[in-house]
């Protein structure tokens, strides 16, 4: 990437657009608002957010297709960017003119306050472009009502409810695209469980290999990178299917082929330990003790 803008404020990416700066932590774009001269992209091949910047991109017309079932998500798709995040601009039509909103907001503006303490459990931030939030036309209504709220507030006289109404509807805007992303998962169930059979098969073949003794014992971020999905992303779809988290659901393979081996009495449990990725012999059996409830070796002379 040769020329990357940096947006390290609200205001910066609300004076590419062109727009008032009403607050200077938070901020609302109105793509219909936006002329032409707003829109001069040519010179930047990508943009770096130093703030929270959330897009609903309206693409009329595109519909959607979960488990091979038509939805009618084709009213806007919700793309979600955190601070220290870049999103390259790539294969856009020359003529293309976004369609849609943006809401940003900086990190300044929850300090102190609750959502502040909790932003993090908003695993989507991290989630990877082609994992967007794809919004149903009710859900858009939601969403375009909470936007109104904080577009409302913007544009009264700051005063000392305005940080309190602007933070509690961005957080309420927040929790209705947790339940969104939640409805999501359900939606595409046919998909999702097919990723996670290739997530078994993967994982068996993981410890089939000398992969483990090269690369050590397995990561999330291993098998989201062989699924196309991002880490975020991909341990939310394995907590929603199976009830457990990505890394608890690799334990538990790797806890089922460890009891096998260890019932071969022709190897030790260090080379046990060691044709499983540990680098030492004791973090296996720390680990294996904690979930089994007894030492490698008292499970073998037990069994």
């Amino acid at each position: 990437m040769k020329n990357v803008l940096h947006i390290d404020t609200v205001g910066d990416y609300l004076n590419l657009r062109k727009q008032e700066v009403l607050h200077p932590l938070v901020g609302i774009v109105d793509f219909e608002n936006v002329n032409k001269e707003g829109y001069e992209n040519k010179n930047y091949d990508a943009f770096h957010y130093n703030c929270y910047a959330v897009f609903l991109k309206d693409a009329k017309g595109c519909k959607m297709r979960y488990g091979g079932k038509p939805y009618d998500y084709d009213e806007g798709t919700l793309v979600f960017m955190a601070p220290g995040q870049t999103i390259e601009l790539s294969g856009f039509d020359p003529d293309y003119v976004p369609k849609g909103y943006a809401i940003l907001f900086h990190p300044d503006l929850l300090i102190g306050t609750e959502l502040g303490k909790k932003l993090h459990s908003y695993s989507f931030f991290s989630y990877s472009s082609n994992e967007a939030l794809h919004l149903s036309a009710k859900e858009r209504k939601v969403i375009l009502s909470l936007l109104e709220k904080i577009q409302f507030e913007l544009e009264q006289n700051l005063d000392k409810h305005s940080k309190k109404l602007i933070v509690a509807n961005i957080e309420l805007f927040l929790d209705y695209c947790t339940r969104f992303y939640d409805r999501q998962f359900i939606t595409r169930e046919v998909e999702n469980i097919g990723s996670l059979e290739r997530f078994d098969v993967l994982l068996s073949q993981y410890f089939s290999s000398d992969k483990p003794q090269k690369h050590g014992t397995p990561t999330v971020g291993y098998f989201a990178d062989r699924l196309h999905l991002s880490p975020n992303y991909f341990g939310d779809l394995v907590k929603k299917e199976t009830g457990k988290s990505a890394q608890e659901y690799i334990q538990n393979k790797l806890i089922e082929v460890a009891k096998e081996r260890v019932f071969d009495p022709s190897k030790s449990l260090s080379e046990i330990a060691y044709e499983l990725g540990f680098k030492y012999p004791q973090h296996f059996t720390r680990l294996f003790k904690q979930r089994v409830g007894h030492s490698p070796s008292e499970f073998r002379n037990l069994n």
